[in-house]
């Protein structure tokens, strides 16, 4: 009984549904290891969860109308929005940005602003069309009245329009502040355009030559790389050896190092026996001791 009750106390873990059992078998075991750093929430399982639709409250949604603030003409336009939403802006309103073109006094433009090549008639035609396309110079080329004014390019527009900007700038500006003024090169521009025009307007043979050009260059420059890698390689197989060589004359110049000489080491002194000789034996064989005295 006590055994019964010992295995019935055991807690025995639940695969959570949509898990394979190999998985299971690596987050859990038998041994009742430790759970998983990682932290994990398997209580929905693993299948794709459904949207629970119906649980809270939809909120309402009206068919009304709207103003575009942008739009001078009092437009009325309608769209779905919510009821809660009801009075309140035109969300897209806040971009609309507009240039703000300067206005000019007719003492000003005839005091600073006056030109030879241009009425006065012609420049308000050239800033009215300024402030309603937004110095969108390519479009107020197109609307300029050509018939009623003189024939004039992009690039003389926005000439005579940037001119009277940075004029007016420098006349109402308080003395000592610094200015930034906006500036356009005609000139420059035109050259551009030019270059542009020359450029689009190639024949298929001058595009095909500059091509073979453009590869005949990159070969020239890989070959002068080439021959510059080179030398350089050259140039450090000549230093290492006149390194090389200076360091054997500098070592052949060099004194040699006098090596101390040993002094001999001086014999014994062994007293002479006067008168008496002793024989030298040098024959082998016996030799008896009273032969050698």
């Amino acid at each position: 009984q006590k055994k019964s009750k010992k295995s019935s106390e055991t807690l025995t873990f639940k695969r959570p549904e949509g898990m394979h059992r190999e998985v299971y078998a690596l987050l859990y075991s038998d041994k009742k290891d430790a759970p998983p750093l990682l932290p994990s929430d398997t209580t929905q399982g693993y299948r794709t969860v459904k949207a629970k639709l119906g649980s809270k409250k939809v909120r309402p949604w009206k068919w009304m109308p709207f103003t575009n603030p942008a739009r001078k003409d009092g437009a009325m336009f309608y769209h779905w929005r919510r009821a809660a939403e009801e009075g309140k802006d035109y969300p897209f309103a806040r971009f609309n940005k507009t240039v703000q073109v300067p206005v000019y006094s007719e003492q000003e433009y005839q005091m600073y602003l006056h030109d030879d090549a241009w009425t006065k008639a012609e420049t308000d035609h050239l800033f009215d069309l300024a402030r309603r396309f937004d110095l969108r110079f390519v479009v107020i080329h197109d609307r300029y009245d050509h018939q009623q004014f003189k024939k004039r390019s992009v690039e003389d527009l926005k000439e005579r329009y940037y001119h009277i900007c940075a004029k007016l700038a420098n006349v109402r500006a308080a003395p000592g502040t610094d200015l930034k003024i906006p500036v356009f090169d005609a000139g420059h521009e035109r050259r551009r355009k030019e270059q542009l025009e020359r450029l689009y307007n190639r024949t298929p043979e001058q595009v095909a030559e500059e091509e073979y050009l453009i590869q005949e260059l990159r070969k020239i420059e890989t070959r002068k790389k080439e021959r510059e890698k080179r030398t350089q390689d050259l140039q450090k197989l000549i230093t290492a050896a006149d390194t090389t060589t200076e360091q054997r004359r500098a070592e052949r110049k060099a004194p040699k190092k006098k090596l101390p000489q040993k002094k001999e080491t001086e014999k014994p002194a062994v007293p002479e026996t006067a008168g008496i000789k002793f024989p030298d034996f040098k024959s082998a064989g016996v030799t008896l001791r009273s032969q050698r005295v």
